[in-house]
Protein backbone atom coordinates (compact mmCIF):
# COMPACT_ATOMS: atom_id res chain seq x y z
CA UNK A 1 0.00 0.00 0.00
CA UNK A 2 1.08 3.50 -0.68
CA UNK A 3 0.36 7.03 0.34
CA UNK A 4 -1.41 9.16 -1.90
CA UNK A 5 -2.33 13.03 -2.30
CA UNK A 6 -6.29 13.47 -2.16
CA UNK A 7 -7.49 16.81 -3.19
CA UNK A 8 -11.06 18.17 -1.20
CA UNK A 9 -13.37 20.74 -1.50
CA UNK A 10 -12.48 23.88 0.55
CA UNK A 11 -12.47 23.42 4.31
CA UNK A 12 -13.55 19.86 4.16
CA UNK A 13 -10.36 18.11 4.80
CA UNK A 14 -11.24 16.82 8.34
CA UNK A 15 -14.72 15.58 7.20
CA UNK A 16 -12.77 13.52 4.25
CA UNK A 17 -10.57 11.91 6.16
CA UNK A 18 -12.81 10.74 9.08
CA UNK A 19 -14.87 9.48 5.96
CA UNK A 20 -12.06 7.51 4.49
CA UNK A 21 -11.09 6.37 8.01
CA UNK A 22 -14.26 5.20 9.09
CA UNK A 23 -16.12 4.07 5.94
CA UNK A 24 -13.43 2.29 4.50
CA UNK A 25 -11.07 1.54 7.16
CA UNK A 26 -8.43 3.92 5.40
CA UNK A 27 -4.82 5.50 7.01
CA UNK A 28 -5.31 8.97 6.98
CA UNK A 29 -2.60 11.84 7.62
CA UNK A 30 -4.44 15.63 7.91
CA UNK A 31 -1.38 17.57 9.13
CA UNK A 32 -2.26 21.52 10.89
CA UNK A 33 -0.16 23.88 11.74
CA UNK A 34 -0.62 26.15 14.83
CA UNK A 35 0.37 29.79 14.65
CA UNK A 36 -0.04 33.05 15.76
CA UNK A 37 -1.65 35.29 13.34
CA UNK A 38 -3.16 38.69 14.23
CA UNK A 39 -7.15 38.93 13.61
CA UNK A 40 -9.14 42.39 14.35
CA UNK A 41 -5.94 43.54 15.83
CA UNK A 42 -5.91 40.79 18.10
CA UNK A 43 -3.02 37.64 18.45
CA UNK A 44 -4.15 34.64 18.72
CA UNK A 45 -3.31 31.12 17.97
CA UNK A 46 -5.10 29.15 15.10
CA UNK A 47 -4.56 25.88 13.73
CA UNK A 48 -5.29 25.25 10.17
CA UNK A 49 -4.66 22.97 7.73
CA UNK A 50 -1.07 22.76 6.44
CA UNK A 51 -1.66 22.02 3.29
CA UNK A 52 -5.48 24.04 2.53
CA UNK A 53 -7.68 21.52 0.53
CA UNK A 54 -5.13 18.02 0.64
CA UNK A 55 -4.75 15.51 2.75
CA UNK A 56 -2.47 12.21 2.48
CA UNK A 57 -4.25 8.83 2.50
CA UNK A 58 -2.66 5.33 2.17
CA UNK A 59 -4.32 2.35 -0.11
CA UNK A 60 -4.37 -0.48 -2.26
CA UNK A 61 -4.70 1.61 -5.35
CA UNK A 62 -5.83 -1.51 -7.30
CA UNK A 63 -8.78 -2.35 -4.70
CA UNK A 64 -9.50 1.10 -3.66
CA UNK A 65 -8.75 3.97 -5.70
CA UNK A 66 -12.34 4.43 -7.06
CA UNK A 67 -13.91 4.60 -3.64
CA UNK A 68 -11.60 7.50 -2.71
CA UNK A 69 -11.59 9.31 -5.96
CA UNK A 70 -15.12 9.69 -5.99
CA UNK A 71 -15.87 9.85 -2.13
CA UNK A 72 -17.65 12.53 -0.82
CA UNK A 73 -16.41 16.20 -1.18
CA UNK A 74 -13.48 14.45 -2.93
CA UNK A 75 -11.94 16.43 -6.16
CA UNK A 76 -9.83 14.07 -6.87
CA UNK A 77 -6.35 11.80 -5.98
CA UNK A 78 -3.04 14.56 -7.27
CA UNK A 79 -2.24 12.62 -9.95
CA UNK A 80 0.62 13.17 -12.99
CA UNK A 81 -1.12 12.59 -16.49
CA UNK A 82 -3.58 9.40 -16.12
CA UNK A 83 -1.16 7.76 -12.94
CA UNK A 84 -1.59 9.20 -9.18
CA UNK A 85 1.21 10.05 -7.45
CA UNK A 86 2.71 8.22 -4.98
CA UNK A 87 4.00 9.87 -1.89
CA UNK A 88 7.10 8.84 -0.52
CA UNK A 89 6.61 7.48 2.67
CA UNK A 90 9.73 9.02 4.55
CA UNK A 91 7.78 12.81 3.59
CA UNK A 92 5.21 11.55 5.53
CA UNK A 93 7.39 10.31 8.28
CA UNK A 94 8.88 13.48 8.59
CA UNK A 95 5.74 15.61 8.52
CA UNK A 96 4.61 13.16 11.63
CA UNK A 97 8.46 13.61 13.17
CA UNK A 98 8.03 17.71 12.94
CA UNK A 99 4.27 17.49 14.50
CA UNK A 100 6.17 15.79 17.58
CA UNK A 101 3.47 14.76 20.52
CA UNK A 102 1.02 16.62 19.18
CA UNK A 103 -1.03 14.70 16.80
CA UNK A 104 -0.97 15.40 13.36
CA UNK A 105 -0.72 19.32 14.31
CA UNK A 106 3.04 21.02 13.81
CA UNK A 107 3.58 24.25 15.72
CA UNK A 108 4.99 27.05 13.49
CA UNK A 109 8.31 28.78 15.10
CA UNK A 110 7.62 32.60 16.36
CA UNK A 111 7.78 35.20 14.15
CA UNK A 112 10.65 37.09 13.67
CA UNK A 113 10.94 40.22 15.59
CA UNK A 114 12.43 43.42 15.27
CA UNK A 115 16.29 43.72 16.36
CA UNK A 116 16.54 39.87 15.36
CA UNK A 117 20.04 38.47 14.06
CA UNK A 118 19.19 36.72 10.75
CA UNK A 119 21.10 35.03 8.47
CA UNK A 120 20.00 34.84 4.66
CA UNK A 121 20.07 30.95 3.47
CA UNK A 122 18.90 31.51 -0.19
CA UNK A 123 19.35 33.75 -3.42
CA UNK A 124 22.25 36.04 -4.48
CA UNK A 125 23.14 36.94 -0.85
CA UNK A 126 23.35 33.69 0.50
CA UNK A 127 25.58 33.58 3.65
CA UNK A 128 25.21 37.25 4.66
CA UNK A 129 24.19 38.30 8.16
CA UNK A 130 21.38 41.12 8.64
CA UNK A 131 19.25 42.62 11.20
CA UNK A 132 15.23 42.46 11.20
CA UNK A 133 14.35 45.87 10.91
CA UNK A 134 10.66 45.31 10.65
CA UNK A 135 8.60 42.21 10.74
CA UNK A 136 5.65 43.49 8.53
CA UNK A 137 2.92 42.19 10.35
CA UNK A 138 3.56 38.36 9.66
CA UNK A 139 3.33 38.84 5.85
CA UNK A 140 5.83 36.69 3.62
CA UNK A 141 8.13 39.53 3.15
CA UNK A 142 10.50 41.45 5.80
CA UNK A 143 12.42 44.21 6.03
CA UNK A 144 16.23 43.85 7.07
CA UNK A 145 19.70 45.72 7.07
CA UNK A 146 22.86 44.13 5.85
CA UNK A 147 26.18 45.58 6.48
CA UNK A 148 27.81 45.99 3.27
CA UNK A 149 31.15 47.01 2.46
CA UNK A 150 31.16 49.50 5.42
CA UNK A 151 27.43 50.64 4.86
CA UNK A 152 24.19 49.49 5.66
CA UNK A 153 21.89 48.65 3.47
CA UNK A 154 18.08 47.89 3.84
CA UNK A 155 15.72 45.76 1.67
CA UNK A 156 12.91 43.54 2.01
CA UNK A 157 13.31 39.63 1.73
CA UNK A 158 11.22 36.47 1.87
CA UNK A 159 11.43 35.18 5.44
CA UNK A 160 11.76 32.00 3.86
CA UNK A 161 15.38 32.76 2.99
CA UNK A 162 16.19 33.46 6.36
CA UNK A 163 17.11 31.74 9.22
CA UNK A 164 17.53 33.54 12.48
CA UNK A 165 20.87 33.33 14.47
CA UNK A 166 21.02 32.34 17.86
Amino acid sequence: MNWYCVHTRPQKEAKVSAHLAQTYGLETYFPRLRRQRTIRRVKRIVTGPLFPRYLFCRFDFSQRYRAVKFAQDVIGVVSFGDVPAIVDESLINGLKGWAGEAIDVITASPALQTGDKVQINDGPLRGLDAVIQNDMNGRERVAVILSILERDVQMTISRWQLTKVI
